[in-house]
């Protein structure tokens, strides 16, 4: 029956229905299987922080609206989290798969974390399609109410929060694929 509705949504999808039909959290949830069934989805939109956060690099900052437009996971993680380490190669193969003009893995350090501690992490777990930014005072994570890490939001095309799940995640599931892609789909 599972089978049915998710090739029911994707059909949907395929022939042009309704995107508030892709997007309604019922038809979502239908989606969500193994870690996903711990994605909280929202039945109305959250605004997100204004709060800025350090591009990678020291090459200036940004804020959430600078992606407005696309589909976003929004990851908070850190040098010193076990989990992160775990799930970190799962959100760059949804970057490698989904990445691009409607969809991305925005990858956020939040507390203290060294930018070489965060390179050493990057390379020993052997991302380069994802962002080294940082949120080095918490400021963005304590406005988005993140508590505990790993933490990881879904963002629509307004910027808007319409999902979060706590904890790591197999984020290359064919579940979170599915959910992402009805997502990116909707427009």
């Amino acid at each position: 029956m599972r089978l049915f509705r998710q090739l029911t949504l994707y059909m949907a999808l395929a022939l042009g229905a309704n995107a508030a039909f892709a997007a309604d959290t019922a038809a979502l949830s239908e989606l969500r299987e193994g870690d996903m069934r711990r994605l909280i989805l929202h039945s109305e939109a959250k605004p997100t922080s204004t709060n800025s956060f350090e591009l990678e690099d020291g090459k200036g900052s940004a804020s959430l609206a600078d992606y407005e437009g696309k589909i976003v996971l929004l990851n908070f993680w850190a040098t010193w989290c076990a989990p992160c380490r775990k799930e970190m190669p799962m959100l760059s193969e949804l970057q490698s798969e989904f990445g691009g003009d409607d969809f991305e893995v925005l990858t956020l350090a939040t507390g203290r974390n060294s930018p070489g501690g965060i390179q050493k992490f990057f390379d020993d777990t052997g991302i380069t399609n994802l962002p080294r930014h940082q949120d080095p005072k918490g400021a963005l994570a304590k406005e988005m109410a993140v508590f505990g890490l790993p933490m990881t939001m879904i963002l629509d095309r307004d910027g808007n929060e319409i999902g979060r799940l706590r904890g790591d995640a197999e984020w290359n599931s064919d579940s979170a694929k599915a959910i992402l892609q009805a997502l990116i789909d909707a427009k």
